[in-house]
């Protein structure tokens, strides 16, 4: 949001996310962003809110944050040598109004070895990222290729958002 010239404050609701293994990848991350912006709304009714949620998804199973490293480790080998989706459901809203949407990007991973595993987790720390891992910190060690908005896979797809605010007559201010 910085490098597009927007001023903002990181805050963080406190709020019960969804779990439905009946939705869809677009309708979980969407209901969860949703319910995070309407909380801060709540508290900042004046405010343009926007709040995102990012899953992970291989064979339609989600893989969020790992617990621990020995699950960070096996998503990583689950992801090995495939691609999988990253889905980030985006929320906008001032006071009771909001604007939802869902942006959905293929990553392809590399064929990683254990060696490269141990490498890459010295380097991150996986715990907070959903799937265990993050593109922007040494991605190239376990990514072949990103088919999509680079800026979702990182957690916030600013294309899609820069377009959402301007609906809204909000620019940067650069």
């Amino acid at each position: 949001m910085r490098e597009a010239g927007y001023t903002f404050e990181i805050m963080s609701p406190d709020v019960e996310e969804a779990h439905d293994p009946a939705l869809t990848c677009d309708a979980l991350t969407i209901e969860n962003a949703r319910r995070k912006a309407l909380e801060i709304a709540r508290q900042h009714p004046e405010a343009t809110v926007i709040a995102a949620d990012t899953l992970v998804y291989i064979d339609g199973e989600p893989l969020a944050k790992p617990a621990d490293l020995n699950e960070g480790r096996d998503m990583l080998r689950k992801l090995s040598g495939r691609t999988h989706q990253v889905c980030t459901g985006v929320a906008i809203s001032r006071g009771h109004e909001v604007e939802t949407f869902a942006v959905i990007t293929d990553v392809t991973f590399r064929h990683l070895t254990d060696e490269l595993v141990t490498e890459y987790h010295s380097k991150v720390h996986v715990l907070d990222k959903a799937g265990g891992y993050a593109v922007q910190e040494h991605g190239r060690l376990i990514i072949e290729r990103v088919d999509g908005s680079l800026t979702n896979v990182i957690g916030l797809p600013m294309d899609e958002v820069k377009t959402a605010l301007a609906s809204r007559g909000l620019f940067a201010t650069r």
